[in-house]
């Protein structure tokens, strides 16, 4: 793995279920354009914190909680070329988005250490 993106995400706890089958429509699409492994997550253990925490960092409203999600990819031309066509694709913009993306952060990552428990 050599680049990935990372996100947190505002969500409606009313919309779980919405989150997940966006989530598996558009996913798979970025699975097609080369995507090795994305991972959504739903925040369970999540602690607010004093100063900074995931709810502020997307200014959560009431009845809302955060996900993590993060893809992973071979590299950043992969991910540059796929995510240029992911925004042409009508596809994946018919796509209703149960959450709102101007709240959303992301980023682009070049993994520094990676640890992986082996099969042996």
């Amino acid at each position: 793995m050599s680049y990935v993106d990372g996100f947190v995400i505002p969500v409606k706890t009313s919309d779980k279920q919405a989150f997940i089958d966006h989530a598996r429509k558009a996913d798979q699409l970025l699975i097609d354009e080369g995507a090795l492994r994305i991972v959504e997550c739903w925040a369970e253990d999540v602690p607010e914190g004093k100063q900074t925490d995931f709810y502020r960092s997307v200014d959560r409203q009431e009845g809302e909680t955060v996900c993590f999600s993060w893809i992973e990819w071979p590299d950043k031309a992969t991910r540059d070329k796929a995510f240029a066509k992911m925004m042409e694709s009508p596809e994946l913009m018919a796509i209703a988005v149960p959450f709102d993306g101007k709240r959303m952060i992301f980023g682009g990552f070049t993994p520094l250490v990676v640890l992986e428990k082996s099969n042996g």
